[in-house]
């Protein structure tokens, strides 16, 4: 074996790399270096959080392909050669050691920043280092790792759609922009640049974070990412952390609030929707949403207050334009819907839904001929609007141009074989030239898309009552029924169907429930079912 011989310089730099290695990094010790799970993260103190510990166990969970422990090695060697290289250089001011690791991670690593956070990659910590790319807050929670292992003084700090590192040790405080390279940016550049309110209480933003609270918002990331690959059930979970971490942060509730919307759960997405507004007061999306919330819920007025604040605050809010132009409508307002979508195609004239949409004001205020316009210029302007063909497919049916209906409403499937408006829209046209299997088929399929929809199940009744085959009939209406019990036309279907499979009771019984329903009863059925009892 060949001796190893050193010159005294190589001696000096040998003992001195020994000396470095072996010196514990800061965070040894540290209780959340040893958790396996989130849960375990969650019950400890933020001063006993390892940062970069906790998100490569999110990473774990997200692809179980991942070694976190791995990459915790791999971030101790990156904080190892910062160190190294901070006493070779003499640097004993710690505030001086940022600048190292900015020349590290983004001039000799080569660390770059995204423009949008458009992948799931862009969030994780483990693929941020693989990748060497991240956006302003997967990059962040990078620095803080390396920070806690180095000992610096560094927080994250959020501001309404971002989010930086700060150095504060008490006596030096400055901003650190992990999407610039490490550079700086003031106080004044985030609060006028982000819109940080002022003038709100409890909020956290500008403030200095501690290590939960950064995975607070690491977690409302988290939510949008499995929301995004369609997930809703662990986008809800991390959200719901998320808010339980950080009450206080006005994305979060946002989040969480269009997720519990699209669950259905309209309350619980009001709550959220308006603890953000007590956050964030100026946020012209939340209350667009809280508007779509009210909607849901069929309160009008309150929907349009919403979507005119949005307005307000947003006067380019083409959706908010698009939202209260739907209230309105439904209110009757229809010049006051057209307006709204006048003043959107004002903004966005090349958008060929606003054409659709205006035709949809003009087809529910009776207007069919300046509807069918409208719609033809949207689908002139993109030939796939399934919408506007069913708009289409509806005046034409109309119109008594049913055949011409028929056809619009099937180029429709045709883009979107689910569109259970042109599937309904199909059944009515059949229905009406008495091609009833035809129609039950059409009317079965919409069924398999909204389950849920009384309508769908009274129209089958209908179909097949109209083929005399009472006993699918009854099956069909007593579906309607069980999700709509006030639904007095089905009662009076499920009284002929019964009537005529001689069940003279039931037939009765829901005669009686459809004439305190209000509906238009047939005396003359009333009358055959007394002959029957």
């Amino acid at each position: 074996m060949k001796k190893l011989i050193l010159t005294s310089a190589g001696l000096l730099f040998f003992l001195s790399a020994q000396c470095v290695s072996e010196e514990p990094l800061a965070n040894e010790g540290l209780r959340g270096l040893y958790v396996r799970s989130i849960e375990q993260v969650l019950r400890l103190a933020p001063e006993e959080t390892d940062i970069g510990t906790a998100a490569l166990i999110v990473s774990e969970q997200w692809s179980d392909i991942v070694a976190g422990r791995r990459y915790q090695g791999r971030l101790d060697e990156m904080a190892l050669e910062i160190r190294r290289r901070v006493e070779e250089k003499g640097i004993k001011a710690k505030y001086k050691i940022v600048g190292e690791i900015n020349e590290y991670l983004f001039e000799e690593l080569g660390f770059r920043s995204v423009e949008r956070a458009d992948e799931a990659d862009d969030l994780f910590l483990h693929s941020v280092m693989d990748r060497k790319r991240g956006y302003c807050l997967s990059l962040s929670i990078l620095y803080l790792a390396i920070g806690e292992r180095l000992g610096l003084a560094l927080y994250g700090v959020v501001v309404p759609g971002h989010f930086f590192v700060r150095y504060d040790d008490g006596g030096v405080r400055f901003n650190i922009e992990a999407t610039s390279k490490g550079g700086t940016a003031s106080d004044e550049h985030y609060i006028e640049k982000f819109k940080v309110p002022q003038d709100e209480r409890n909020s956290i933003y500008m403030t200095n974070l501690d290590k939960l609270q950064s995975l607070g918002c690491f977690f409302n990331n988290l939510g949008n990412v499995y929301h995004d690959v369609g997930d809703i059930e662990m986008a809800m979970r991390a959200l719901e952390r998320a808010v339980e971490i950080n009450p206080w942060l006005a994305e979060s509730r946002l989040n969480l609030g269009n997720i519990y919307l699209e669950k259905g759960r309209a309350d619980d997405a009001i709550n959220e929707y308006r603890a953000a507004i007590g956050i964030n007061s100026a946020d012209a999306k939340v209350h667009s949403n809280l508007g779509n919330a009210y909607l849901r819920k069929g309160w009008l007025s309150d929907a349009v207050l919403e979507y005119s604040q949005a307005i307000r605050l947003e006067p380019n809010f083409v959706d908010a334009y698009r939202n209260i132009a739907m209230a309105y409508s439904r209110q009757g307002l229809f010049g006051q819907a057209k307006s709204a979508l006048q003043e959107a195609i004002e903004l966005e004239p090349g958008n060929a839904s606003l054409y659709g949409e205006l035709g949809e004001v003009y087809s529910q205020s009776g207007d069919c001929e300046n509807a069918i316009s409208l719609y033809r210029k949207a689908l002139r302007m993109n030939g796939e609007l399934a919408e506007a063909y069913c708009g289409l497919g509806r005046c034409y049916v109309r119109g008594d141009e049913t055949d011409d209906g028929i056809k619009a409403y099937k180029k429709a499937l045709a883009i979107n074989p689910k569109q259970a408006e042109a599937l309904v829209g199909l059944g009515n046209a059949y229905f009406g030239k008495k091609q009833f299997d035809k129609a039950i088929e059409y009317y079965e399929r919409a069924a398999e898309i909204r389950g849920d929809d009384a309508t769908i199940y009274y129209n089958i009744g209908a179909g097949y009552s109209n083929k005399g085959q009472y006993d699918k009939a009854v099956s069909a209406y007593n579906k309607s029924v069980g999700i709509d019990p006030m639904m007095g036309d089905a009662h009076q279907g499920l009284a002929y169907a019964y009537y005529n499979l001689k069940q003279f009771e039931p037939a009765l019984e829901h005669i009686e429930k459809a004439r305190a329903l209000g509906a238009d009863v047939d005396e003359k059925l009333v009358e055959a079912i007394g002959r029957g009892l």
